[in-house]
Formats: C-alpha cells, structure tokens, sequence
C-alpha cells in the first residue's frame, strides 16, 4: 500500500494486505516449536498459558485446546495493569465460569506472581492422587510456560524464578530456546519459544494482535492499523482519548453528531491529535502515519488510559 500522507484516506475496509500479511506469514521455525511443544508435553503436570488481559481470545493460541488435551490448565492474564479493571473481573469470572483457573499478572512488577505459584500448587493438588498412583510421590511439579509472541511469557519466567533465567527482549519470539527453571522445592518449570498458529481466524484477530505489537510493525501498515485502533477508541473509550490528547469535547461533539461516515468523523479527530501532537508535514498537512503511531504508541504504553479491547 502506497504511504502517501497527504491523500490516503484511511479506512479499516481497505485493509486488502491484511488478511494476506495474516495467512502467509507463519515462519518455518514457529512449525518446528509447535512439534517440540507437543512432544515436551508428555512431561508436564500443569501448563501454564500467558495471555494479554487486552486482548484475552485475540492472544490465546486455539491449537492449545489440541496441544494440552488432560493436561492441568492456568490461564495468566498479564498486562492487567494496562487493561480495564472492570473487564478484567469480568474475563476472570468468565474463565471461570468454562472451568478453567486464572489469574492476573504484572509481570513488570511482580503482581500477582505469588498468586499464579499458589494456583500452580492447588491445581495440582486437586490431580495429585493420579500422579501418586503413577509413582511421582515427592518429586517437583513440572510446568510448562507457554504463550504467543509479545505477550510478557519471558518476563514472567524472570519474575516468577526470581532471576533473568530467559532472554527478554521488545521484539517477538526472542526466547531461542527450551530451558528447566526450579522455582522452589515443588515446581521445575519449562520456558518455551512463543509461537503463532499457521492461520488466524479473522482480520479482527489479526488487527487486535497489530494493535499490541505482536504482529510486527513492518507486516501490516501502520496508518491502517493505528487508523482501525482509533475508531474502536472512539466508540469505546473517547473520554480516554479526549483527556490523553487535550481535545475539546465540544468539537468532538460536532464531528460525531455531523452527517458525514464513520471514516470521515475518525480521519478528522486523528487529524486533530495529528495537530496538537504537532505531526504536521510541508503546506500544513497532517502527517497521518505519524499520527497513527503516536497512537499506537500510546495506547501500547498505557498511556490513553486502561484499555481492553476484547470485552467480556
């Protein structure tokens, strides 16, 4: 797609390269991590899955429900801190409600840590009979970590062994290679590559991964993703956006209640953030790929406010 900023008129209809860039992008190496994964999994007694409190279905890799079978289940809902607290109860509460254990995590901070090791320890107790029956009587509860690219499963390994035990870096898939980390006297704990599906299931699926940065920049178009993430903003969260960049309630007013397409009403208020976060290029034109990753920017960093993007 042609990055002229002067006459691209943004709209999430024209994401013809997504569903492509989304489909074709599944690289040989996260084919090899699916395999080891499944094979490592005769190992473990609980699986652990990191999953981004934003976006909590969009982050979830739905072959896990394949991989995983009767495996012990924790769902880690990391990032809460940058989600809705409202929605974050919610989705709790929902994950519940489908049986499964989860809890929420900081991993920057270490919140909830302690609480996903307790949870690690009552879900197996609940299934310790089994394995005694097998013979595992005093031996180490064996987890195994495992989330999609980006979602802080590195940093989590980091907090919850107490140390830098795996590579964390900004970009996706950094983690290289598996590695046992003991945690305390009762659980050893397998760190995993982040990996992918080979196809998702929508563009919106996709568009919700752009959004968090787990699709990499450089597959979708900046101004298409940071347009699309504006007008869900708009709908959902204007007072956030509103507040964040300084923008005059009355003329957001206008603009909405005008009789003009949805597109139409977005492309004029991401001109006005453009304008006051001053991405203005020569003759005085917005420059809207500019202003489209100021947004995605600040919506990455928290700071637009407490954001969750797949509601409950």
């Amino acid at each position: 797609m042609p990055k002229n900023n002067n006459k691209k008129n943004c709209d999430n209809n024209d994401l013809k390269d997504t569903n492509k860039a989304a489909f074709n992008w599944y690289p040989g190496h996260m084919a090899k991590t699916r395999r080891q994964i499944i094979e490592d999994l005769k190992l473990i007694d609980v699986v652990v899955e990191i999953i981004d409190a934003r976006i909590p279905i969009s982050s979830m890799n739905p072959d896990i429900e394949e991989y995983v079978k009767k495996k012990s289940r924790l769902i880690v809902l990391n990032k809460y801190d940058l989600a809705n607290e409202k929605q974050n109860k919610l989705w709790i509460n929902k994950f519940k409600e489908q049986g499964l254990e989860a809890v929420l995590v900081n991993s920057n901070s270490g919140d909830g840590i302690n609480s996903a090791i307790r949870k690690i320890e009552e879900i197996y107790e609940k299934s310790q009979a089994i394995y005694e029956n097998r013979g595992r009587v005093g031996k180490s509860i064996r987890v195994m970590v495992i989330g999609i690219p980006n979602v802080g499963k590195s940093s989590f390994i980091n907090r919850i062994s107490k140390k830098s035990s795996a590579t964390v870096g900004n970009r996706p898939g950094v983690t290289r290679q598996k590695q046992w980390i003991r945690i305390n006297n009762n659980i050893e704990l397998l760190d995993t590559p982040g990996v992918l599906w080979p196809r998702f299931q929508s563009n919106e699926v996709a568009l919700n991964l752009a959004y968090t940065g787990t699709i990499k920049d450089e597959i979708l178009e900046t101004i298409e993703v940071g347009f699309s993430l504006l007008k869900l903003l708009i709908r959902n969260y204007r007072e956030n956006l509103e507040e964040r960049y300084k923008l005059d309630k009355e003329t957001i007013d206008d603009i909405l209640n005008s009789d003009i397409e949805e597109n139409e009403k977005a492309l004029e208020i991401l001109h006005l953030i453009g304008k006051k976060r001053g991405a203005i290029i020569s003759g005085g034109n917005i420059d809207e790929e500019k202003t489209a990753k100021i947004i995605l920017d600040d919506f990455r960093n928290g700071k637009i406010g407490k954001i969750t993007i797949e509601r409950a």
